[in-house]
């Protein structure tokens, strides 16, 4: 299991195009990834369930992967966030 925490920069938070393009990036994924914020957690695989979360700016995001490529997944999904979230 890999994991990391982020805080979100982006002034919308995770919303719409956010969560869309989120979803986009971890769909090729082998690995399960899930994010955990303010007490929930969603499958970031699935839009509605990480739009659910209400993600806004400058809440903490822990994201974990679990899966056969999970490491590299994981730099590549942290990569992500710094760059568009």
């Amino acid at each position: 299991m890999e994991s990391f925490t982020y805080t979100i920069k982006c002034e919308i938070g995770i919303h719409a195009r956010p969560a869309a393009m989120l979803v986009k990036q971890t769909q090729s994924y082998t690995s399960e990834v899930i994010l955990s914020a303010q007490g929930k957690r969603a499958n970031a695989k699935k839009l509605l369930a990480v739009l659910k979360l209400g993600v806004s700016k400058e809440v903490k995001v822990t994201v974990t992967l679990e899966g056969p490529d999970e490491a590299k997944e994981a730099q590549i999904l942290e990569q992500y966030f710094q760059k568009n979230l």
